[in-house]
Parts: C-alpha cells; structure tokens; sequence
C-alpha cells in the first residue's frame, strides 16, 4: 500500500497533457451530487456524483474564473462510468482522489462494494486503488501538505463516523475523532487544523483530528470549507453564506433549499461553487448573484 501510496505522490508532480475531453452525454442525469472541486492543471471543474464523475461546463463564466471560457458546453460524464463517487477532492494539480462504490458492472466481486481511497491521474478516465479497497466508503476526503513533502489526506468513515488520517498519501491510516460530521474541511495554511460541521455546531481540531472544540460564535454551519488564505467560508442550516476573516462573521447571499454540495474555487475573484436546488452554480461574491452551469434536471 505505501508503495501505491509513494507511486501516486510522484504521477502527481509530473507535468503530462491534459486528458481528452469526454464525449457530451445528451441528456446528463448526475444524480446527488457529493463534491465539487476545480483541477488548475487541466483547468476543468469537476462534480463527484451518484452516477459518476462529471466535468461542468463552465465556458460562459468570465475569465476570472480559473477555468473561465473552456471545457464542454453541457455536463459530460468522465469515461461512461457510474461510479458512486462519494468522496472526491482534487489533491494535487492533476491528482484526484476519491471513495465510494463502484460502477454496478464493474469490480462485482467486490464485497462490501466499498473503493477505499482511489485515485486518478488522468481526468477520472482510470482509477487506481491506493488502500482499503473493500473496508472503507469515505463520504469526505480533504488534503493538506505536510513540511516533509507527503501529502495529509483525512477521511470521514460513514460506517462509524471515524475521522480517519493518512501522512503518507494515502499509504497508511490511523483512526482519531469518533464525530458526526455532515463536511469537513482542511486548512491549507495548518495541516494539523480541521473543522467539521456537526448537529451542534462548527468545531476545530488543531491536533489533526484527534480531539475538537466549538467554534466559538460561529453560525450553524452545515457545509464549510476553508480558502487558500485561510479564511472560513460555510452554508449555515437555513441557507445563508457566511464569510469568516479571522475576526467578524459577515453574511452574505444564501442558497436555494438545502445545498448538496460546495467548494472554494478562488481566481481573479471569490468564485464559489454549489449544488443546491437551482442546480450547480458559480458566485464570485458570496452567493449575491449567481450563475447557473447546470441547472436542476427534471
């Protein structure tokens, strides 16, 4: 496994062509959306899904949004493949990494049908596992470098509701907070601080997962995720989008029903994207205006 694990973290610092642009599917169903994130490599946004990996059409946004004016024009499903992606995050520039279950026709002697950690090199064309392929479905996946080069990956266990850490890309794990978590998310800047949203609130963990504390003063938080800067940005339960700069909570625009998904992008300006009930979107401040990428099917 840390052979894979060491394998991986060296695709990843190689410089390779972007991978080929899928096929238009022409009626995309996507299904529940678990995770959206952006690949500066190949500069495509992608949507983890119920039915597989997708890339997002993001040809209209403006050039301020990284991947602003490129990609297909309609949703396209990576490969034809409807792999359960439950956890996904773009870990490295040109490195994706993902969990969940497999497609129905593929790996059927797989039992329990669980991917442990995967991960792609090429656009979600190919995955190969890295470790507990058949134990774990990681609902979350977040990533944060470490000062020796390896990569942090942390992964929410939905079996138990286990924060699992790896500190050698994904070779080996270690089991820490038992919590139950809807999100979390990493900061960039501290790899040993995570912050989880929980029936009870925001809470911060500064020791890698193994312990954590409220957030006090934080909004109840339902999704959250943490900029390059480390400001925290979140959906609270009722659909409001809340910025933290270290010292104020400030509130901004909200969300259309309950959101499925969202991601910092950052660029030129604050993009953000969300799955909610208008569909994916993309806002560059906060969710105050908005775009429609996809809109809800049906």
């Amino acid at each position: 496994m840390a052979a894979m694990a060491s394998s991986v973290a060296a695709l990843s610092a190689c410089t390779s062509a972007p991978p080929a642009v899928p096929d238009p599917t022409e009626d995309p169903v996507l299904g529940h959306i678990h995770a959206l994130d952006y690949d500066p490599e190949s500069r495509r946004t992608y949507a983890s899904a119920h039915n597989g990996v997708w890339v997002v059409p993001t040809d209209e946004l403006p050039e301020t949004y990284p991947g602003g004016g490129l990609g297909p024009s309609v949703a396209t499903q990576v490969a034809g493949r409807a792999q359960d992606t439950m956890g996904f995050t773009v870990a490295r520039p040109g490195l994706l990494l993902g969990s969940g279950h497999p497609d129905p026709e593929d790996q059927p002697d797989l039992t329990p049908p669980n991917l442990g950690l995967i991960a792609s090199t090429d656009g979600a064309e190919t995955w190969v596992p890295v470790s507990l392929r058949g134990q774990i479905d990681f609902h979350d996946l977040e990533t944060a470098e470490l000062p020796d080069g390896e990569l942090r990956i942390y992964g929410h266990d939905a079996s138990d509701a286990t924060v699992r850490v790896s500190d050698d890309t994904g070779g080996s794990w270690r089991a820490v907070a038992s919590i139950q978590a809807r999100d979390l998310a990493a900061d960039p800047q501290r790899p040993d601080r995570l912050y989880a949203t929980t029936a009870q609130g925001l809470v911060r963990s500064d020791d890698a997962g193994a312990t954590f504390t409220a957030v006090p003063d934080a909004p109840p938080l339902y999704l959250v995720t943490v900029t390059d800067d480390g400001e925290i940005l979140g959906i609270d339960t009722d659909g409001v989008i809340h910025r933290y700069d270290g010292t104020t909570w400030t509130p901004h625009g909200r969300t259309d029903g309950v959101p499925e998904a969202f991601s910092y992008v950052g660029g030129a300006a604050p993009w953000l994207l969300i799955a909610d009930q208008r569909g994916l979107i993309a806002t560059d401040d906060f969710g105050d205006t908005v775009t429609t990428l996809l809109p809800m099917a049906g």
